[in-house]
């Protein structure tokens, strides 16, 4: 262990020897103090510089770390957290026909506006994209018509959202009010019967253009069911389920507002295969040219015929006492009709004859309509699976 001399002598090597209590008539308060201002003054040097080991960051940038960037639109590419929570989300382009539908339904909206109006209207495509349910509803600027829609076909609910500016500017196109540009003003007042009854029929008229949107996929017709200007009383989904969101803009010169319209991966999930078929080099729907081929083949068919002269049941033990010889009793005559069947199907009925020292049968009524229907193919299939 260094005794005494040795620790004066380390002390001197490193420099030590001058630490001690200060004799400069400065209290210890004012020492810490005067510290303190010299750590503060080096905290502002490394911020200003933007090259110290301790920089802070503001607000703006812990906001952008985080994704809560509450400035940004809705379209924007969402960054930090917010892209990390978000990338579970499936991606519209894994739908390439959902496209090919909505620029069909673009056109298809502006030629029926167009005629609905008796104006020039013109309907643009803004996005397609993924987002959360609950998210949609949280993000909705109100005041706005919610409109609650059924595809039939497929048993579930989608939404249409219609903006207050683009229903004021409807209604004064079809009542004929001012051509004035720029913003409408809304008092905040609930909409009226009359402005409710004229975007109902906007509302048809845009649901009626869906629907043959989406004829060259499948059939499907959209329904509405309500109209909701509250976003709680049109929850259809769980918050956090995926959905397909398309905004579409309709201007009328310088006047209109935007329509978007949510539909939840639960309710396209019907049509999923159609919707992942590519635009080139794909047929979707019929093919005429294997039913062709199909229908000729079962036309060429060979099927074997049976014809039921009659059925009884006897006891096992009558059966087993039969010997040649014995006369087994039908309670037919002649001219009572036989059936005909195939397998365990039958078919009709027919008269029995002979020619020559071959038995005949002479059918007598048109063949009986087919009971099979697509449930027995279903059930045979959910069988195959179950294996």
């Amino acid at each position: 262990m260094a005794g005494p001399s040795d620790q004066d002598k380390l002390a001197e090597e490193w420099g030590l020897d001058d630490i001690g209590t200060p004799d400069d008539g400065q209290t210890d308060e004012q020492r810490a103090a005067a510290a303190a201002a010299e750590w503060a003054a080096m905290i502002e040097e490394a911020g200003e510089g933007e090259s110290g080991p301790d920089r802070v960051l503001n607000q703006d940038e812990i906001d952008s770390l985080l994704g809560f960037d509450a400035s940004i639109g809705s379209n924007v590419e969402l960054t930090g957290v917010q892209a990390l929570i978000n990338s579970a989300l499936v991606s519209y382009e894994r739908l390439p026909m959902l496209e090919i539908v909505f620029d069909r339904l673009v056109r298809l909206t502006t030629t029926s506006l167009r005629n609905f109006t008796s104006d020039n209207v013109e309907v643009t495509l803004d996005s397609i994209s993924s987002v959360r349910f609950g998210d949609y509803l949280n993000s909705i600027p109100l005041p706005a018509i919610l409109s609650v829609i059924k595809a039939e076909e497929w048993e579930n609910y989608g939404l249409l959202t219609v903006d207050s500016s683009l229903i004021y500017s409807m209604i004064d196109v079809l009542l004929g009010g001012r051509r004035v540009g720029g913003n409408i003003r809304v008092e905040g007042r609930p909409y009226t019967t009359i402005e409710l009854a004229l975007a109902r029929r906007m509302i048809e008229v845009i649901l009626e253009d869906t629907h043959r949107a989406f004829e060259p996929v499948t059939q499907v017709n959209f329904k509405l069911e309500r109209m909701e200007t509250n976003p709680r009383f049109a929850a259809i989904s769980r918050p956090g389920n995926a959905a397909i969101l398309i905004e579409l803009r309709i201007e009328m010169d310088d006047r209109g507002g935007k329509i978007e319209i949510l539909l939840p991966y639960a309710t396209i999930e019907p049509i999923r295969e159609q919707l992942l078929q590519m635009f080139m080099g794909e047929k979707f729907g019929r093919d005429p040219i294997w039913e062709g081929h199909l229908a000729t083949e079962i036309y060429s068919a060979d099927v074997e015929i049976e014809a039921v002269l009659h059925e009884q049941e006897l006891p096992l033990s009558r059966m087993l006492g039969i010997k040649p010889g014995d006369t087994v009793m039908f309670e037919r005559t002649p001219t009572d009709p036989v059936r005909l069947r195939c397998g365990d199907v039958e078919l009709t009925e027919a008269i029995m004859g002979h020619i020559g020292n071959h038995v005949s049968v002479r059918v007598t009524r048109p063949l009986n309509p087919p009971k099979v229907t697509m449930a027995a193919f279903e059930a045979i299939d959910e069988k195959m699976e179950g294996r």
